[in-house]
């Protein structure tokens, strides 16, 4: 078995492996995993205390189309219905060749992390793509789940999974899921629905006092917990709270000198998969729209130091992108301890009825049903930073609002906090937040209008299949259109944040690293947020990040065991 730095003793000898994979999120795990499957020597190097990275925050979401999983819920797509799809939303973004090998391959590195190890995925019978009006869109059966995992089949390496951002749990830190959210929401009528949220409650504190945190995994911390056990089933070792320092070719492999002062020399490939250069500074300034955003809500392992050493050994970065980085807009408010709790507004409020943004004009500015990385790029786009998530008591009680819960729950306290603004009017509302009364009046009109007709005639909002999907499907006659007219009304002010990058090293459809001219660096492969997106910016579907991420790490072990052998 691998072990961590924590249970290790530092040698300064030189030590051999195949493969060594830097950076232990979604994609660095599964590229270790898929190497070691391979029956390759190899070793993960992670920086920070957690693996996990950004995806142990995430839904966890992993976009691979025409899986075996897609049949069982009745999807009817093709490789050639996705690359048009992906032409239609990419074009000329992404080398076109490099998303043919994506979807040629995806379906092959699920099924094998399916058939050889522990990490399990699922299908909803609905789960749309973003875009779901371009021709080649499907409705399902491309957005894979994680099953839940009982991370104590982890033992102390529970530990080693990054926990989840606490303001996405409850009491705590229990992690709940879309359908344990349903549950929750009905135990006070219905049995079922009260037996299930008592077990899970009661789960929960047994998992406090045996383990410390919450054992039942969900979502991205599932995908991470699954993963991680596979890696130690397949022999990976695992070093964390360690960086490379400096990264050297060494006759047919590389040389890796680490913090810790150990020596690697590895033989077969070194695969970057460190998150992407969204906390390098420098390219932070460079390369995010002004004004640079403040936060993200990404976890802390993604600083681009890599790409520095990478850089110097003649890698480049990918150009054409639509943007830089993938966008949502976030929430902020400090915690007790002086951290900021950063909160992501993926779907759970801005698309619901009787909820609208405003900007300092108090008018609309963009569709708030499309997608999280549309949102916050209309933001920008308007100049709307920050923009103010609006709704009634309504409103709040059926969806919430960003950090509050559906119900209410949290709202009083986050009132004092000051991040939930209230107030008895919306003329008084207006007032608080500093932006035009009678512009939000007659935002609030207009919308009343449109929730009557069920069109939204100023940025046709619920046209789509997503959009819809994302609003109330008991309220008509569009589930994404309601009124704003119960007093109190609240809001919430929200900015953009980063939450990955879209633009990383340049590589070809075999994840190897390329120069400026156009060749392949021997030995040097990246995957995940390190690799430029073959999405070009643009996210046209949920998980867009992790099914490249995971895909590409099985390209990138599949063409160094064929090296190998050759």
């Amino acid at each position: 078995m691998g072990q961590t730095t924590k249970d290790r003793s530092v040698s300064n000898d030189l030590q051999n492996y195949d493969v060594a994979v830097i950076g232990g999120g979604a994609g660095g795990l599964s590229a270790a995993c898929f190497a070691a499957l391979r029956g390759l020597k190899v070793v993960l190097i992670e920086s920070t205390e957690y693996l996990g990275g950004t995806s142990a925050y995430s839904a966890g979401t992993t976009w691979v189309p025409n899986t075996r999983l897609a049949a069982g819920v009745g999807a009817k797509d093709s490789p050639e219905n996705v690359l048009t799809f992906l032409d239609k939303a990419v074009g000329n973004r992404s080398p076109r060749a490099v998303r043919e090998a994506f979807v040629a391959a995806a379906p092959e590195a699920i099924h094998t992390l399916m058939d050889q190890t522990v990490t399990q995925f699922r299908a909803r019978l609905f789960h749309p793509d973003y875009l779901s009006e371009l021709e080649g869109s499907s409705t399902c059966g491309r957005a894979l789940e994680p099953q839940p995992f009982d991370g104590s089949a982890l033992g102390k390496d529970l530990a080693l999974v990054r926990p989840p951002i606490p303001e996405f749990t409850i009491l705590g830190g229990l992690m709940v899921d879309r359908d344990d959210i349903n549950h929750l929401l009905a135990m006070t009528k219905s049995p079922a629905s009260f037996v299930y949220s008592l077990r899970l409650v009661a789960g929960y504190v047994k998992d406090r006092l045996v383990h410390g945190r919450s054992a039942r995994l969900v979502m991205g911390n599932a995908l991470i917990g699954r993963l991680l056990l596979a890696a130690r089933q397949a022999d990976v070792e695992i070093r964390t709270q360690t960086r490379v320092v400096s990264l050297a070719p060494e006759g047919k492999g590389h040389r890796l000198t680490l913090a810790d002062g150990s020596a690697l020399s590895v033989g077969g490939g070194v695969i970057l998969a460190t998150g992407g250069f969204g906390r390098h500074p420098q390219r932070r300034k460079d390369m995010l729209p002004k004004p640079t955003a403040e936060h993200s809500p990404g976890a802390p392992g993604h600083t681009g130091e890599l790409h520095d050493l990478a850089l110097g050994l003649g890698a480049h970065y990918g150009e054409g992108a639509a943007s830089h980085v993938y966008w949502a807009p976030v929430s902020k408010k400090q915690r007790k301890d002086g951290s900021w709790a950063v909160f992501p507004h993926f779907v759970f409020d801005r698309s619901k009825p009787g909820v609208i943004a405003v900007g300092k004009d108090g008018k609309r500015f963009t569709n708030e049903a499309r997608s999280y990385h549309e949102f916050a790029l209309a933001q920008y786009a308007s100049g709307t930073l920050p923009a103010y998530l609006i709704t009634d008591a309504e409103g709040l009680q059926k969806y919430g609002l960003g950090m509050v819960r559906p119900g209410g729950m949290g709202a009083k306290a986050l009132e004092r906090d000051g991040y939930l603004i209230k107030a008895s009017s919306l003329a008084s509302l207006a007032d608080k937040l500093g932006i035009d009364a009678t512009g939000l009046q007659d935002s609030v009109a207009r919308m009343a209008g449109f929730a009557e007709t069920g069109i939204d005639q100023d940025f046709h909002r619920g046209e789509t299949v997503y959009e819809r999907a994302n609003g109330d499907a008991s309220h008509g006659p569009n589930p994404s259109l309601g009124k704003l007219e119960t007093a109190p009304f609240y809001a919430v002010a929200v900015w953009p944040g980063d939450i990955g990058a879209a633009t990383g090293l340049a590589a070809d459809e075999k994840a190897r690293l390329l120069d400026t001219s156009g060749a392949a660096i021997p030995g040097l492969y990246a995957c995940g947020n390190d690799m430029q997106s073959i999405m070009g910016g643009v996210y046209p579907g949920p998980g867009i990040t992790i099914g490249p991420a995971i895909t590409f790490g099985y390209i990138a072990s599949r063409d160094i065991a064929e090296r190998l052998a050759s």
